[in-house]
């Protein structure tokens, strides 16, 4: 794979499971409500595999289909980042650490992973995410197909989806009871973050159509 691709991939990915949403809130109820958070974050966590197997799947016959679907689709991803970053940060005064938002209504392991599964299934947030970001850090140059790519790709941020979703469980009611700001924070600076990022990633597609229509129109 691409170095400077996977690199940057993991920043992205980082920064996405580390903004407060949905995943957050559940990981928080678990990690206050119950006596083991791991089926909760292993519910979360399976159904981001579930976007993976799915999107390896169908990934390769769409690009392979589509000569030019991958820069549509970095397009995509820049300007999902770009709404992303900008209603981040319309929140972040907001921004709280609740857990009343994801409540795990029953002690039932496999109840709560069923629960933190289609938690994560249907957040908007992740199928986004696996639709319009993760297939452009797949390079078709590089070694590996492209279905092992997005594969890779997509159980690297279950990984690190699975790291932070546990961190936050396992420190919520420290987090609660002395920080209640570091939401607010942790919003702000995420939103920056993926601004800044969705615009680097649309200049990056952007700049070269400009410059060749520059030069056919100077021709």
């Amino acid at each position: 794979m691409n170095p400077q691709l996977f690199l940057a991939f993991i920043l992205v990915a980082v920064t996405l499971a580390c903004t407060p949403g949905v995943d957050w809130a559940y990981s928080i109820s678990a990690g206050l409500r119950q006596r083991s958070f791991v089926p909760a974050v292993a519910g979360l966590c399976s159904g981001y595999v579930i976007h993976t197997v799915l999107m390896a799947a169908g990934l390769a016959a769409l690009l392979a289909g589509v000569p030019g679907l991958l820069g549509w689709l970095t397009v995509a991803g820049a300007a999902y980042l770009l709404w992303l970053g900008v209603a981040t940060i319309r929140s972040w005064r907001g921004a709280s650490f609740s857990g009343e938002a994801g409540v795990v209504h029953s002690a039932n392991p496999l109840r709560t992973f069923l629960q933190g599964m289609g938690t994560s299934g249907i957040n908007p947030k992740g199928l986004l995410f696996f639709v319009a970001l993760v297939p452009q850090f797949v390079s078709p140059e590089a070694a590996l197909p492209v279905p092992v790519q997005s594969g890779l790709l997509g159980l690297t941020f279950v990984f690190l989806a699975a790291v932070v979703y546990t961190a936050v469980a396992l420190t919520s009611r420290k987090l609660l009871a002395s920080r209640p700001g570091a939401a607010k924070v942790v919003t702000l600076v995420s939103g920056i973050i993926m601004i800044g990022l969705g615009a680097v990633l649309l200049s990056e597609q952007l700049i070269p159509l400009l410059v060749q229509a520059w030069a056919s129109a100077s021709a």
